[in-house]
């Protein structure tokens, strides 16, 4: 049990890390738009990892959001209600790093992803701590 609880606090741990990255970069006045909507990409993947470790739930190697949430649905049905929100994240885990595939988010859909960030981190702290 103990390992399994360092495995989610290392998962967390990470998270906030991004989350973190992700607010420090919207204080500024310049603020990188596609840097913060990707480390709220990887926020919300890394808490949802956490929380199917939590649950007891295997996962595969993946970015999609809606994925990971389906998964979790398995063992709390409550969380569909953050589905569809969540899921727009995750087109910000690998088409935006490149340049042809992706336009620089605007600074409004930077907060949104960082509001949807911190929704899910309450969320999955809420049940898992």
């Amino acid at each position: 049990m103990k390992a399994k609880r360092r495995l989610i606090n290392s998962w967390v741990d990470k998270a906030g890390k991004d989350l973190l990255t992700a607010e420090h970069e919207l204080s500024f006045s310049d603020a990188v738009t596609e840097s913060i909507c990707f480390h709220c990409q990887q926020a919300v993947e890394k808490y949802l990892k956490a929380y199917l470790i939590f649950l007891g739930i295997p996962f595969t190697k993946t970015h999609e959001i809606g994925e990971l949430i389906t998964r979790c649905e398995t063992k709390d049905k409550l969380i569909f209600s953050l589905k569809i929100e969540a899921d727009k994240l995750t087109d910000y885990a690998v088409e935006i790093r490149y340049p042809d595939a992706w336009s620089e988010p605007k600074l409004d859909e930077a907060k949104e992803a960082f509001k949807i960030g911190t929704k899910i981190r309450d969320y999955v702290l809420n049940i898992i701590t």
